[in-house]
């Protein structure tokens, strides 16, 4: 997939948390999104992934150089962020089952499950009861092995150890960069950029207090 942004911003309020964005996302390449916090990374990727709207300018999608609707774009993409809850009444199989229903995947139900290296007293326990580290593994599987032609993850590693972070480094090197897959990755943590050639600082478009 590639991504076209013409002219956009976002506003709350009176307060721009960025404007006059141009940029090109190119299919197969992978782009590290930096900045401060509160410089309007989460914002951009929530743009991206269709949760929000910009206040201005154009976000155009397309795919094989066939444009897409941006309401039919999440069909297209994965998108997993700290604020993205899990269903925790769930079990870790009832969840695979979940995301199986709306998401094409690379690799089996049985792979996913072995992929997370969960105790086997953890499969089935809602996922009320796994640990933070546990509930984003899970996450990030889900969302990096879907079979999507846009992967965007938001502080991916936000509450892995170090351990957890090698696993993800090693997931992301099998299952991002394939296909011609477009992967953006936001955060200030450079390890998370496993694969990133491009970077985007948001900071560069941030304006202060907007007077129309």
């Amino acid at each position: 997939m590639d991504i076209t942004l013409n002219n956009i911003g976002k506003r709350y309020r009176y307060e721009w948390i960025f404007k006059e964005l141009n940029y090109a996302f190119e299919c197969g390449k992978g782009y590290a999104v930096l900045g401060n916090n509160g410089s309007g990374k989460s914002t951009l990727m929530q743009i991206l992934s269709g949760h929000l709207s910009p206040s201005k300018g154009k976000v155009s999608f397309n795919l094989s150089k066939n444009k897409i609707d941006p309401n039919e774009a999440y069909k297209n993409l994965s998108f997993t962020a700290p604020y993205i809850e899990l269903i925790e009444e769930f079990t870790l199989q009832e969840s695979i089952d979940f995301h199986w229903n709306f998401k094409k995947m690379s690799c089996t139900k049985k792979e996913i499950a072995e992929r997370l290296e969960y105790p086997k007293s953890a499969q089935k326990k809602p996922i009320k009861f796994f640990s933070s580290g546990m509930q984003q593994r899970l996450k990030l599987a889900l969302t990096i092995c879907s079979d999507t032609s846009l992967l965007l993850l938001d502080e991916p590693t936000i509450t892995l150890d170090n351990k957890a972070v090698d696993w993800y480094t090693e997931l992301l090197k099998e299952y991002a960069y394939h296909s011609g897959r477009l992967t953006i990755i936001a955060s200030n943590v450079e390890e998370d950029f496993q694969g990133c050639t491009e970077r985007l600082n948001i900071s560069d478009y941030k304006s202060v207090k907007a007077n129309n």
